[in-house]
């Protein structure tokens, strides 16, 4: 897996393009789609546990993200 989120969203971004292009072998197709499965589950991973962290340091009372 990769060592950050970024680099896993990135790859799947990626993997996504090559996906939707249409141009990706019978072969390689299936193995894309496993390997964005995979980092797909791991970026939820990271998603929560993040979210698991702002629960906890804001006392279990998760409260609405803002950029104000």
């Amino acid at each position: 897996m990769p060592a950050t989120y970024e680099a896993a969203l990135q790859e799947l971004e990626q993997l996504v393009g090559a996906l939707e292009s249409g141009q990706l072998p019978l072969d390689e197709l299936l193995g894309s789609y496993r390997r964005g499965a995979a980092l797909l589950e791991f970026c939820r991973g990271k998603l929560q546990a993040v979210e698991d962290q702002i629960k906890v340091l804001d006392a279990g009372n998760l409260k609405a993200w803002t950029t104000e």
